[in-house]
């Protein structure tokens, strides 16, 4: 495919590696004295190293290339630390390559990458934006919650709500990336809540076996971020059936940082 791409002149490159720290995707080296792209997968052709170099040897060309890999670029970047994926963030962002940027937060979540402190992450959702005629607004919808609390932590395992009920584990970021959560995992289930990065997993685990043990539990479902801490989750559920000597149902709704089901 033909696209934008970064040209290096090696009879202009001095081999000065001015270059290198502005090329935010890592895909300058400095190799046998000169400044080299390492792998058009790691150039996006925006030319941020241009202004850098003293002598002018870089410039953009459109020519044939592969392919711009944000994922591969990410896995580039994130062993140099937060600053350097702070720097790589901003640059897309400032450039307006919102489906880049997305890519890259994205890998950060499957890799449980955080995303650097002060770097705010725009998601492309207008917070008050026309709605059809047909979709209600939230507010005449009814909440679909049955029981209180929902905390994993709080809810007493012998609580008369769990006798015969369908239960769902959420992992507690998912109401708010999942639109569809009331409607399509809510209704119809008593409510758990927790993280199992932030809480303790051992009194979860200890706590979610006794529930299953001394209630006739007919049906689990976990809800769950696409982060890998959240897997977390998962794990703790099915170690509590297991440990329980019960034969439960389960299923697993895996949810992505953009609130789509995957």
């Amino acid at each position: 495919m033909k696209r934008k791409i970064i040209r290096i002149d090696e009879d202009l490159c001095t081999g000065c590696g001015a270059c290198i720290p502005d090329c935010p995707e890592g895909a300058l080296q400095l190799i046998d004295g000169k400044a080299r792209l390492v792998s058009d997968l790691f150039c996006d052709g925006l030319g941020a190293c241009i202004g850098t170099c003293p002598e002018g040897a870089i410039s953009v060309e459109e020519r044939d290339a592969e392919p711009y890999d944000e994922a591969r670029v990410m896995m580039n970047i994130i062993p140099q630390g937060p600053n350097v994926i702070r720097a790589h963030l901003e640059h897309l962002l400032s450039h307006g390559q919102d489906d880049f940027l997305r890519e890259a937060l994205a890998c950060l979540a499957e890799n449980d990458v955080p995303v650097p402190d002060g770097f705010s992450v725009p998601l492309d959702r207008p917070p008050d934006g026309p709605r059809p005629e047909t979709a209600p607004a939230p507010a005449d919808r009814p909440s679909q919650l049955r029981q209180w609390p929902v905390q994993i932590m709080l809810v007493p395992t012998a609580a008369p709500f769990f006798d015969g009920a369908d239960l769902l584990f959420a992992a507690d970021c998912v109401p708010f990336a999942y639109a569809g959560f009331h409607e399509k995992l809510l209704r119809g289930r008593v409510c758990l809540v927790g993280c199992p990065k932030l809480d303790d997993a051992r009194h979860y685990l200890e706590k979610i076996t006794e529930i299953f043990r001394s209630n006739d539990i007919r049906s689990v479902m976990i809800a769950y971020m696409q982060v890998p801490c959240c897997g977390g989750l998962v794990r703790l559920v099915e170690e509590a059936i297991a440990a329980s000597g019960k034969n439960i149902p389960l299923a697993r709704q895996k949810i992505s940082i953009k609130g789509e089901e995957l």
